[in-house]
């Protein structure tokens, strides 16, 4: 699949990663459409930064990704301005600590609802477009935190693992015509609560001795859009090394 003209949909696209992904794609040529939640300011400055690329004004969604009817929006959004979809890059995500033993229901529903549920509903109502046109990709964002198991960060690390089983599973589901892949960071950005002694410690258990950048997974999903069709059901690991240690 050639990134130049497709139709691709980013969530979470307004910032951080996703809107590396989003800049990125966009420069390759990509109608990129862009995905926030509540940040709307920054959504509209990452549609400018895409103007400024390509000359044209991207679609922007709205929409909680924990919810059914958010989707069905988005894809009634994109279906109506581009009248097709062809690549969908789950990115959206929350993060936070949540010590084991301090956890509430609500912030375990919360990070599953978000990082796994949205997930698996974005890919059944974009899937199911996709098999229509016998014909799409989707990219879901893991973590290598899917592995190595964080203590302080159990219900997140349980949402990438789920993320990935999603992957494998819906690999088999949407093929022939659909492929699915996921791609697995280390450190591309460290969180606001991270302080510098944590930031070196995360530093020093990286073969490569430093932390990653967002281009690097962008020019990742770049590769599993256009690199190879024959890549499916595959957990790509973008770590510099940090899962071997």
């Amino acid at each position: 699949m050639k990134i130049q003209g497709s139709v691709i949909l980013i969530t979470g696209s307004a910032i951080r990663v996703g809107r590396a992904i989003a800049l990125l794609l966009a420069k390759k040529g990509a109608q990129v459409v862009i995905h926030y939640r509540g940040n709307k300011d920054a959504a509209q400055q990452t549609a400018e930064e895409i103007v400024g690329i390509t000359g044209a004004a991207p679609l922007v969604v709205r929409g909680d990704i924990s919810l059914r009817a958010d989707w069905l929006q988005m894809r009634e959004a994109v279906l109506k301005h581009h009248g097709k979809i062809d690549v969908l890059v789950n990115s959206a995500a929350i993060f936070y600590r949540t010590p084991f033993l301090q956890i509430s229901d609500e912030q375990w529903d919360e990070i599953l609802n978000t990082n796994l549920k949205g997930v698996f509903m974005g890919c059944q109502v974009f899937g199911e477009v996709m098999v229509q046109q016998k014909r799409g990709k989707i990219i879901n964002i893991a973590d290598v935190a899917a592995e190595k198991v964080w203590s302080g960060y159990i219900p997140y690390c349980v949402s990438k693992a789920g993320v990935i089983a999603l992957t494998r599973g819906l690999a088999k589901a949407l093929a022939p015509h659909i492929t699915v892949n996921a791609i697995a960071p280390g450190t591309v950005l460290l969180a606001e609560e991270y302080d510098e002694a944590e930031e070196q410690q995360l530093i020093d258990k990286t073969p490569l001795k430093r932390v990653g950048e967002p281009e690097d997974i962008a020019r990742t999903v770049a590769f599993l859009i256009e690199g190879s069709d024959f890549i499916n059901g595959a957990v790509i690991k973008v770590d510099g090394g940090r899962s071997l240690v």
